[in-house]
């Protein structure tokens, strides 16, 4: 059963999305992926968001570009973490989705990482934070990654 949803706001999204999904598989979290638009199908983003906790899902990631209102939307739908990852999908380089995915209102948080392809392994990263608070194997694996980054293990 999956314990991630990651949604992108468009198949477009799909080269920087799997950065995420190989960070996912590669620390054991088993996820499922969807293309939801905010803004052309609103009422797909409403149904995922407030079924996705019967799925079995703990945390979202959602990854949009422009307007990026992606993130928000799922997040006023539920209650369960919510990444954001900003997508550089206009003239402005992404700037303009970091700030639509950070300026949410009190009480709607969306966590938030860097635009792009770092933003996208944080965001599994993040994700993988929090669920080891939960999950001994997830916490062991994300672990065990930092370690190498530190050069402990070899």
């Amino acid at each position: 059963m999956p314990k991630a949803g990651v949604v992108m706001g468009s198949k477009s999204d799909t080269e920087v999305v799997q950065l995420t999904l190989d960070v996912l598989e590669e620390l054991g979290i088993d996820y499922e992926i969807s293309v939801i638009s905010a803004h052309r199908t609103p009422e797909k983003a409403r149904q995922y968001a407030q079924e996705a906790r019967g799925r079995g899902i703990e945390i979202m990631i959602a990854a949009a570009g422009a307007a990026a209102h992606l993130p928000g939307v799922l997040a006023s739908w539920t209650t369960l973490p919510v990444i954001g990852v900003p997508l550089a999908g206009s003239e402005l380089k992404g700037v303009d989705s970091l700030y639509s995915i950070v300026q949410m209102p009190a009480g709607i948080p969306v966590a938030t990482v860097a635009v792009g392809a770092a933003g996208a392994r944080n965001a599994a990263y993040l994700a993988a934070e929090i669920l080891g608070l939960k999950y001994d194997e997830i916490r062991d694996a994300y672990e065990k990654y930092r370690s190498n980054l530190r050069g402990e293990n070899g």
